[in-house]
């Protein structure tokens, strides 16, 4: 992996060097450089950049952790209190998302439309960028609301201003791109082999990962349109979301040259800025959650989280342990204990979710997250026996068991936090909000390239404030 790794991306570096050094005549072209990277690299580069900065813990890049009052911080407050204009960070996610990430996926479909090959292998490494920006488009849209999208990727035809796109008709673009999608995916076929860095190749997988979004996408929905959140989240499970852990969407990092950014962010940088919070343990706590062994140092012989809003030195509380913080750590952007949570939800809302009961389910994603996480089968068992899913309140107990399971992976448990409104999160006494973010407000950036589209947005959607709710949060 560190070699395939390292060539795929480092070959992009190359590129770019020796491409600005060469004459644009005929002459001077390098036959044994490429001038248009391939289809493949692209998509390579791509994945390493939506999985790093979906991932990372700087809080340049991604807030998502303390959205969802995750970490704690140890040598400064701002992003616990939710100041999120002094590091610019929506200017960050936003530019992150759109240019090195979709741009990526978008510039990679148009290269592949000039190469050679068989045809369904080639319908096959379309599905694979679609999919995977589908799931980048996803992520913007349920960060910021009304984003740029019809119009968005259209500069070289001299679209520099685009127009911002109602969330919900994206949602519903979205999930007839996957419908098409889908039905173009030849399991006979494989896919890009040895640049696809997550799946290599397997199409069913990305089959499974497509009809997954569908579901995620449907759950959003429930409470704003539940007859399309019914057929759309049950046709993805009849036709097979992610089935095991060993389907999640998950980035291994060699551990060399290209290392896990939690890693980089807490061990390499000897900064140590982030601990556990005093919310996530002091509920495993009162649960006896075996995962804190795992997941978790203690301090004076126990597990002690940070306060979420003060400063919480960090010899003080318990540490994250090397499960996350390792050079080689994964990182997880869609798992299938996520999944279980969904369709448990599902089934709660009235959806057929294959004919299982919600308490099955429930029951399912807890033990794959003990899995998951290496806890011995009989603490496992006890935890589970011990905390059976509640139907009476069933927005608690997924919620809440959802949040636990997700530590550590910020987005996906910011849309369970938003959707059901538990864990109940409070808003910190020095917060610069007046309450906890809803979304991520749009970029600076914007208001002066933009101006026009963008204002426009902030206004359909209720103002340009990180306690807007998103189309879909409507409770």
């Amino acid at each position: 992996m560190k070699k395939l790794l390292s060539s795929i991306i480092l070959g992009v570096l190359a590129f770019s060097l020796t491409s600005c050094e060469r004459d644009i005549t005929s002459l001077n072209i390098d036959p044994k450089h490429p001038q248009v990277l391939p289809s493949g690299t692209l998509f390579a580069m791509g994945q390493y950049q939506q999985f790093y900065y979906a991932y990372t813990g700087s809080v340049n890049h991604n807030n998502y952790r303390f959205f969802t009052q995750m970490w704690s911080e140890t040598t400064y407050t701002d992003e616990v209190n939710y100041d999120l204009v002094t590091r610019n960070q929506p200017r960050n996610v936003f530019n992150r998302l759109y240019v090195y990430t979709i741009n990526n996926y978008e510039q990679a479909k148009t290269n592949l439309a000039s190469e050679g090959g068989d045809p369904s292998l080639k319908a096959n490494k379309y599905a694979s960028l679609e999919i995977a920006q589908i799931f980048a488009w996803e992520q913007a849209v349920d960060t910021f609301g009304d984003i740029p999208y019809t119009d968005a990727l259209k500069a070289s035809s001299g679209q520099f201003a685009p127009k911002y796109d109602d969330a919900k008709n994206i949602y519903v673009d979205l999930i007839k791109r996957l419908n098409n999608v889908l039905g173009n995916i030849n399991l006979s076929k494989s896919g890009y082999d040895k640049e696809d860095l997550v799946y290599y190749g397997d199409m069913s997988k990305w089959t499974r990962l497509a009809n997954s979004i569908r579901l995620r996408l449907a759950i959003n929905l429930a409470d704003t349109d539940p007859a399309l959140a019914k057929t759309t989240a049950e046709a993805a499970v009849a036709s097979g979301v992610l089935s095991s852990n060993a389907d999640s969407y998950s980035f291994h990092f060699d551990g060399g040259t290209f290392t896990n950014p939690v890693f980089d962010d807490l061990v390499a940088s000897g900064r140590y800025d982030f601990v556990p919070s005093q919310p996530v343990v002091d509920l495993m706590n009162s649960k006896s959650d075996p995962r804190r062994d795992v997941w978790f140092t203690k301090i004076g012989g126990v597990y002690k989280g940070g306060p979420f809003g003060p400063l919480a030195p960090y010899n003080s509380y318990s540490h994250i342990s090397s499960h996350f913080t390792g050079a080689d750590a994964p990182a997880n952007l869609f798992s299938y204990v996520e999944v279980l949570f969904l369709k448990a939800e599902g089934v709660a809302r009235g959806f057929n979710m294959g004919g299982a009961t919600a308490a099955d389910l429930f029951k399912a994603a807890q033990q794959a997250s003990m899995d998951e996480n290496g806890v011995p089968a009989a603490d496992a068992s006890a935890y589970i026996a011990a905390h059976p899913y509640d139907a009476t309140n069933w927005k608690k107990s997924i919620g809440e068991e959802a949040w636990i399971s997700l530590f550590d992976r910020g987005f996906a448990a910011w849309n369970f936090t938003r959707r059901l409104d538990y864990p109940v999160l409070t808003n910190p006494t020095n917060s610069r909000l007046t309450a906890v973010p809803k979304r991520m407000p749009y970029s600076d950036q914007e208001y002066v390239l933009n101006k026009t589209n963008v204002t426009a947005a902030a206004t359909k959607i209720g103002g340009d404030k990180a306690e807007t709710k998103l189309f879909w949060d409507k409770f």
